[in-house]
């Protein structure tokens, strides 16, 4: 069998190409999601309405061309577990009440890594399938004006 690696624009990162075995990364990502209950972008935004925090962890360049989500607070994925861990001194407010969290990213693969370590700092966390091209896909709202981001 060819170690083929190379890979079409039209494939997202993190699916095998051919008959290839998947990267390291992929079992990783498959590995973070074997603990996650992932939600569907409407079930996501029903989490939300219900007091679920939206967390989007893209880069401002893919919030720029995708939009913002709306209620969501963006935290950077570098710091993520310092602001959402409600025992950590570098906490946002909404940490304190301990709500759901559901992490967001551009197409759901990083978002799993995110919330799996969120889970593992006792974080109820879970990400979206899709992300937010899912979210976009299936029509639901986008947020105009500036994001709620946090530093």
């Amino acid at each position: 069998m060819s170690a083929d690696t190379s890979r079409d624009a039209s494939e997202g990162f993190g699916r095998p190409v051919g008959d290839t075995v998947s990267s390291a990364v992929d079992l990783v990502v498959a590995r973070a999601r074997e603990g996650l209950r992932r939600l569907t972008p409407s079930q996501a935004r029903a989490a939300q309405l219900r007091g679920a925090l939206l967390v989007d962890t893209r880069t401002p360049a893919h919030r720029e061309a995708q939009g913002d989500l709306p209620g969501a607070i963006v935290i950077d994925r570098t710091v993520l577990e310092w602001r959402l861990d409600p025992t950590s001194a570098w906490r946002i407010p909404e940490a304190d009440a301990r709500p759901r969290v559901v992490v967001l990213c551009r197409q759901g693969y990083s978002s799993s890594l995110a919330a799996a370590s969120l889970r593992r700092v006792g974080v109820d966390a879970t990400d979206v399938i899709g992300g937010v091209e899912a979210w976009v896909a299936d029509g639901l709202p986008l947020h105009v004006g500036p994001a709620d981001v946090r530093e």
